[in-house]
């Protein structure tokens, strides 16, 4: 299947978004190159990406390149919008990793790594912005061995250093790749004579660290003490499928070097469709089979939806129904469309392995499958992180309340991560989300897009609340006679702390005292019961119940009963236990110029910050810290203050921590 989806990772800034734009350039998917400063790129064409320079909406897109069709999805590299990058590699084959060659490995980078991890995606590096000052592969390179624990293969030497940077020596041909400047292809020459002894001495390391991890590779490589370039090249493609190594190439997007050989590296490399594994182990990547697809994004825009679908099974064609399992019921399909970000072309057909976008589902929401009516399945969806940050959101005109409630509906559609609900005390609409940019996003959708003015409160963070000390041998009792059935439910239970946040369920009952549908009641009494704790209402995590006793009546015990119960008793229990407030941190990385720092560390001291690591280079110092959550509401602007606007910072989830007493109730 000469098809291949990849998706564009890395960490804000590291050159995502030019890549891809130098992929739809020299594939001639577009005519000009497009620069984000200047805000004309094809995928970040949003009003609001353009305007703050960075990628918000995982952007899907196609192109043709040595045969192979290409759909590729540049996805965000911020951390707030970490779910469009959760969504977009449950769908993809492969994925093209982009790093800064000075920074190397960064927070986020790290992130989305472990995103693909788990979703066992393969993977290609590129090492971008080598024509910066301070750029060097050897260095980025040994950031990926070590803070990836990945096995990197670097198949290219640099030839020229930062602004001398001019082109590659590919180390699998043995040849050399030179670009000139303003030009957009390179001119293949054989290797410079002052590199050539560098080039052997790399090509001679790769062929023994490949020969270490392939089988086939080590055979050939005892045998004739070389490897050719047809096994070299087939030994990385099969040790990137298998996840043992990563390949690295080198270049700079910006002024269009390095991009053709890692097309060509994508087609040699990454995986077709038929050669992932069967989804779900039983749905094969074959276009004769029964239909089934899963729709990881949708756009509910005023004039309709519009849901991006990633066939696995089959041939969708429009006009076809389809059944949305998830739903339960059958949509039509008016329009089939293959995405070029906010432009579209209208096909006749989608077949296994395409990634498109249907018109005509009216309830399909992101992680639905869409199937065959004949043949139903359910496929996994993607899994979605929950919201930490929280604010009220009013609509300013009275009579617009209707309107911001379905634009509300609108938003949670497109991103499942933004969660609206009423505060039940004071009666407020609170939109809630990944982070404070993630919401501030959010709101100026509202504003612009639909035309809604909006007051927002102060952002709150989403604390929750954990026992430190259980309680032993909690009795419960729960008997209601009101004529007709009673309900009749007795339990015991012990209570303690639980580790990784946790809620774990275990019986001890012996001797069939309470039968065993009784059980998976209690437990999910107990889970009812940790929605709200005792301190502030918040949920409750990281608890062990063990249900240790209990009886039951002939007649008037049921599951309704016992699950009444065990909610009473839980609810007792915490109110016995020691239960400790735990607010949400985040580790932070500021870089800043070494001047600043001391500033920076005392301001990171006033805002409960527990530095981790500091480092210096170049004059530029890297300090990372542990933070509250709740302490970074507006430090941007605080930063930018103390660093005369020189000083960045990422953040990341870092979990739970102990709250101070008094910080929430």
């Amino acid at each position: 299947m000469r098809v291949r989806n990849l998706g564009i990772l890395a960490h804000v800034d590291a050159g995502k978004t030019t890549v891809t734009e130098r992929f739809l350039y020299l594939t001639g998917a577009t005519h000009k190159r497009g620069e984000v400063h200047d805000g004309t790129t094809v995928t970040d064409f949003d009003p609001q990406e353009r305007d703050r320079g960075i990628t918000i909406f995982a952007a899907a897109v196609s192109c043709d390149w040595a045969g192979h069709r290409v759909n590729l999805i540049d996805t965000p590299g911020h951390v707030d919008f970490s779910d469009e990058v959760e969504r977009s590699l449950r769908v993809l084959d492969g994925a093209v990793a982009v790093f800064d060659a000075v920074a190397g490995v960064e927070p986020q980078s790290e992130t989305v790594w472990r995103q693909a991890d788990r979703h066992g995606v393969p993977r290609i590096a590129f090492v971008n912005k080598l024509d910066r000052a301070g750029a060097e592969l050897d260095t980025a390179v040994a950031s990926i061995r070590d803070r990836l624990g990945t096995v990197p293969l670097a198949v290219q030497l640099p030839i020229g250093r930062e602004d001398g940077f001019t082109g590659v020596v590919d180390l699998v041909g043995m040849r050399a790749y030179m670009w000139a400047d303003g030009a957009d292809t390179y001119t293949e020459q054989p290797v410079p004579d002052d590199l050539g002894d560098e080039a052997r001495h790399r090509r001679r390391r790769l062929e023994e660290t490949v020969a270490e991890l392939h089988p086939g590779a080590l055979e050939e490589f005892c045998g004739e003490d070389a490897l050719s370039a047809a096994t070299l090249t087939s030994a990385l493609r099969d040790l990137t499928l298998s996840g043992d190594a990563v390949v690295v190439l080198c270049g700079s997007a910006y002024r269009n070097r390095g991009i053709e050989p890692l097309l060509n590296a994508v087609v040699a490399y990454l995986p077709a469709p038929s050669d992932m594994p069967p989804v779900r182990g039983e749905v094969p990547a074959d276009p004769t089979a029964p239909f089934t697809a899963l729709a990881f994004k949708v756009n509910a825009t005023a004039t309709g939806r519009m849901t991006y679908l990633r066939v696995y099974a089959g041939t969708l064609r429009k006009g076809d129904t389809v059944l949305d399992t998830t739903a339960g019921r059958t949509e039509r399909i008016a329009r089939i469309l293959r995405v070029q970000a906010d432009r579209a072309t209208e096909v006749d057909e989608a077949r296994a392995g395409d990634i498109v976008a249907v018109v005509g589902p009216k309830s399909a929401r992101a992680g639905a499958t869409l199937c065959a009516p004949d043949a139903p399945v359910v496929l996994e969806p993607p899994t979605t992180a929950d919201p930490v940050v929280s604010v009220a959101v009013e609509a300013r005109r009275g009579t617009d309340t209707g309107r911001l409630a379905t634009a509300l509906a609108r938003l949670s559609e497109e991103d499942p991560s933004l969660v609206v609900r009423s505060d039940p005390e004071t009666g407020q609409t609170v939109l809630s989300g990944l982070g404070e940019l993630h919401l501030e996003v959010a709101v100026e959708k509202l504003r612009r897009d639909r035309g809604l003015e909006v007051t927002v409160g102060r952002p709150q963070v989403a604390y929750r609340e954990t026992v430190t000390k259980g309680v032993t041998g909690l009795l419960y009792r729960h008997v209601k006679q009101d004529g007709g059935a009673g309900q009749f439910a007795h339990v015991v239970i012990d209570v303690e702390a639980a580790a990784d946040d946790e809620f774990v369920f275990t019986s001890t009952v012996t001797g069939g005292r309470v039968p065993q549908e009784y059980v998976r009641a209690v437990e999910a009494g107990c889970r009812d019961a940790l929605v709200e704790g005792p301190l502030g209402g918040h949920p409750v995590t990281g608890v062990r119940v063990t249900l240790t006793d209990g009886a039951t009546h002939p007649k008037d015990s049921s599951e309704m009963a016992f699950r009444t119960a065990g909610r009473f008793a839980l609810r007792e229990a915490l109110r016995a236990s020691d239960v400790t407030l735990l607010e949400p941190v985040a580790e932070v990385t500021v870089t800043v110029p070494a001047e600043s720092v001391g500033s920076v560390l005392g301001d990171l001291a006033a805002r409960r910050g527990r530095v981790t690591d500091s480092t210096t280079r170049s004059g530029t110092a890297v300090v990372s810290a542990t933070v509250p959550l709740a302490e970074l509401f507006g430090y941007a602007s605080r930063l930018r203050g103390r660093t005369q606007g020189r000083g960045t910072f990422t953040t990341r989830p870092a979990g739970y921590a102990p709250a101070p007493s008094g910080r929430a109730g």
